[in-house]
């Protein structure tokens, strides 16, 4: 299951030179007292209920990394403390051989920074270099080929700094919930849909994912099961729906089958411990189950948390959980597709679906409304990361990171958005010339940065632009 808290190592580093005296170059104490102002601000300004620290206190020579041995204990320290990335901060020049260890041990998205050299002596001297240092220690994780990440020169108090650390912190976290991705498949695809069939042995060789396969049968059963073992989530699921939208005349006879598929496909997460589903849905659940549709049923699972594709969109599927993980587990994931064109806004095109958005998406000046078991109202307003992870014809994966405001637009049926692009001709014209399809996932705020940053630590997907 996908897992939203990030542990971040800190590392305080100065070079190993010479104990110089106070007011001269290159200082231990200069490096020392920056060391523990820093790691002291990042932690009481930066600890949230899911951004937590391990630092090396205690390690080195006043909470200095320098050497191969605090290098070593550091190592130790973090792998304990099961980090899920490393920041390494030179309060002077930094260390490379210590730092490029450190990573290369962990192997978790790492951070170098160097704070603003703002100290200078009436004499003309200074006690850091801590900038210079940077280039050391970059170098030397390329020698390692070892992915990094890194903050411009700042202080720590400044809006960049802080900015540029919470972007790592949700790298991090799309790193950590992306590696070893567990992906449940329920179905086939839809018969007519060749545009989303996807490779399982290339997605286990080339980054790591595991699909595991459910079929039809099993749901049957366990449909029959259900009312029996998940009797009182059935009965809440059948509440949520009942009472949070207006039905029409056709869905009524449907609830209980909802709530039931809701509780049925629930406990399938958790049985098999998936972080997403991609499930087969209008052209199978209609047939085994007498006319039931799944899709509001999507919405509903994806505000409890668990997310599942439409119509057998792995890659999709896939995008979810990247774009999940950079909200740090607070943002909601639509699957909404190009679809038409503004008859008047060249640059707006209509993001839909036929009903699987998250309740808690919808706009608030709109009803929510279930047509034959389908969600119909529109999402709310704001900025949205409009992405898609796909495969090229030679085997190469790609992600394209778009983002679009929203705009007004026609009302119309099903789940939905007007998004306005730039330049929607360009992006037309990258979809067409492929290897992407209709099939795309929103989410609200724009996380293009993070999707690029986050193809650093996986080089078998490559970041993409329009």
């Amino acid at each position: 299951m996908l897992n939203y808290n990030v542990k971040i190592g800190l590392v305080a580093m100065r070079r190993n030179t010479t104990d110089r005296p106070r007011g001269t170059f290159l200082t231990w104490y200069s490096a020392e007292q920056r060391g523990k102002r820093f790691v002291k601000y990042i932690e009481e300004n930066f600890a949230t209920d899911k951004v937590s620290f391990v630092d090396n206190k205690g390690i080195g020579i006043e909470d200095l990394v320098f050497d191969d041995k605090s290098a070593a204990e550091v190592i130790e320290r973090f792998k304990s403390e099961k980090v899920d990335a490393v920041m390494i901060i030179n309060c002077n020049f930094g260390n490379e051989e210590a730092a490029a260890d450190i990573a290369k041990a962990l192997g978790k998205p790492v951070l170098l920074w160097a704070p603003l050299d703002d100290e200078y002596y009436v004499d003309g001297m200074r006690p850091t270099d801590s900038q210079c240092g940077l280039f050391g220690v970059s170098r030397q994780m390329q020698r390692y080929h070892i992915p990094f990440s890194h903050l411009p020169c700042c202080r720590v108090e400044s809006e960049e700094f802080r900015e540029g650390f919470l972007r790592f912190v949700r790298v991090a976290c799309m790193v950590k919930n992306f590696s070893g991705l567990r992906i449940g498949q329920i179905g086939s695809r839809p018969l007519p849909f060749y545009s989303v069939i996807w490779n399982e042995g290339d997605l286990m060789e080339q980054l790591g994912i595991r699909i595991v396969a459910l079929n039809f049968a099993m749901i049957e059963q366990r449909m029959k099961d259900a009312p029996t073992l998940y009797a009182d989530e059935i009965a809440e699921f059948e509440r949520y729906f009942s009472e949070k939208y207006t039905l029409d005349d056709l869905t009524p006879k449907y609830i209980r089958p909802m709530a039931t598929l809701a509780a049925v496909y629930k406990h399938l997460f958790e049985e098999f411990n998936l972080d997403v589903i991609s499930a087969e849905c209008w052209t199978a659940t209609p047939v085994m189950f007498d006319g039931l549709a799944p899709c509001a049923v999507y919405g509903l699972l994806n505000d409890l948390g668990y997310m599942v594709s439409c119509e057998s969109d792995m890659h999709c599927a896939m995008t979810m959980v990247l774009l999940k993980s950079a909200t740090l587990g607070e943002g909601k994931p639509l699957f909404g597709e190009f679809t038409v064109r503004h008859p008047e806004n060249k640059n707006a095109e209509l993001l839909w679906h036929c009903g699987p958005f998250p309740l808690s998406c919808k706009a608030p000046d709109c009803e929510a409304r279930l047509v034959n078991q389908r969600e119909w109202f529109r999402a709310r307003d704001g900025v949205y990361t409009v992405s898609r992870i796909d495969r090229e014809t030679g085997g190469r994966y790609v992600i394209l990171p778009l983002t679009c405001k929203t705009t007004e637009g026609p009302k119309t049926h099903g789940t939905y958005l007007w998004g306005e692009f730039e330049d929607l001709q360009a992006v037309e014209d990258k979809l067409i010339d492929g290897p992407y399809i209709h099939h795309f996932v929103e989410v609200e705020g724009d996380y293009t940065r993070e999707i690029a940053e986050f193809c650093k630590y996986f080089p078998n997907l490559h970041v993409d632009k329009p």
